[in-house]
């Protein structure tokens, strides 16, 4: 893999952790409950430090960094629909949006760590950001079916 293809791949990953991190934060703003808006905003806080690393590794390679989200229109970035589930101020709607969000995030990371090419620190940082975004979407998805059995 050459770098320019690494750094197609990482700024990929940026882009989602930067949508997730805005998307966290967003649904932060308008759950009803405290719990879940504490989560929610560990996770976004969680979003922003995984962008900065992996931006670091960006650095090292003599690459571009990465300020923003969906990088790509053609890549769906799973939050496109939080703002609208959060408006609604039901915290059902936003644990599945949020989960919709992590789905999006947990292939991706999937898809970066299924080329044998991506090798190195860098991957060991891909690789432990996405076990850490694996347990968050299960958290997510645990507490939205806690959340719709008690609805």
């Amino acid at each position: 893999m050459t770098t320019a293809e690494i750094s197609t791949t990482i700024k990929s990953l940026v882009g989602i952790l930067k949508d997730g991190e805005l998307g966290f934060a967003e649904a932060a703003r308008d759950v009803t409950r405290a719990d879940l808006r504490e989560l929610f905003r560990k996770y976004s806080l969680q979003r922003g430090v995984f962008g900065q690393a992996l931006n670091r590794q960006m650095k090292m390679l003599d690459q571009e960094t990465v300020d923003s989200g969906s990088i790509t229109g053609a890549v769906h970035r799973g939050w496109i629909e939080t703002k609208a589930a959060v408006s609604t101020r039901d915290d059902v709607a936003v644990l599945e949006e949020c989960e919709r969000g992590e789905d999006a995030a947990v292939k991706a990371y999937r898809d970066a760590l299924g080329d044998p090419h991506l090798d190195g620190a860098i991957r060991e940082v891909v690789k432990a950001q996405q076990s850490e975004i694996q347990d968050a979407h299960d958290r997510i998805r645990a507490l939205r079916d806690v959340s719709k059995a008690t609805h």
